[in-house]
């Protein structure tokens, strides 16, 4: 099971003080204004930088999922956006709670998608990925032949998941073709 997430984006430098503007992967938040620090990864590398302010983009108008941040050592525009595009990486425990039939994406992956047939159900392929699609989220599901498939990831398609026997059931086997 991953244990530690990117959670949302550094995005352009604010103002003078050196504050980034900060898109959440989510859409949400609350969890990232409770962070007191927070890994940065750029390509190869990642560093722990401290978070000195955190404050909603343009106040209670704020667009969804978008907040300011300014970490320590970060004063000025010039270092902010050496910064910029920065994934902002997190521990389980700090991600976005998960609410009632949630799924962290990364748990998602590599779960063997399996018929709905119980007397002998057969694995199909394994999850690859969940893409955003214009209609809802889709999973790239990679067949044993090592075609890909993308399947919109709804209750009518998908049956039981369960990330703890790292499988998902198929209900629906007529959208492989």
């Amino acid at each position: 099971m991953t244990e530690t997430f990117t959670v949302a984006v550094a995005g352009s430098p604010f103002g003078l003080k050196g504050f980034l503007k900060v898109r959440s992967l989510s859409g949400e938040t609350a969890h990232l204004t409770a962070l007191k620090s927070v890994s940065l990864r750029q390509g190869d590398s990642e560093n722990v930088f401290f978070i000195e302010e955190t404050m909603p983009l343009g106040g209670d108008a704020s667009p969804s999922g978008f907040l300011l941040m300014k970490f320590q050592g970060i004063d000025s525009p010039e270092a902010a956006a050496d910064l910029k595009g920065a994934k902002l990486v997190v521990g389980r425990s700090q991600a976005a709670p998960l609410k009632k039939d949630e799924f962290y994406i990364e748990d998602l992956k590599g779960l063997a998608v399996i018929t709905a047939n119980l007397d002998s159900s057969e694995i199909l392929g394994h999850i690859t990925d969940i893409l955003e699609g214009g209609g809802g989220n889709l999973a790239e599901l990679r067949l044993l032949s090592g075609e890909i498939k993308l399947i919109p990831f709804r209750k009518e398609f998908f049956g039981d998941i369960s990330i703890e026997n790292h499988r998902l059931v198929l209900l629906e086997q007529w959208i492989l073709e």
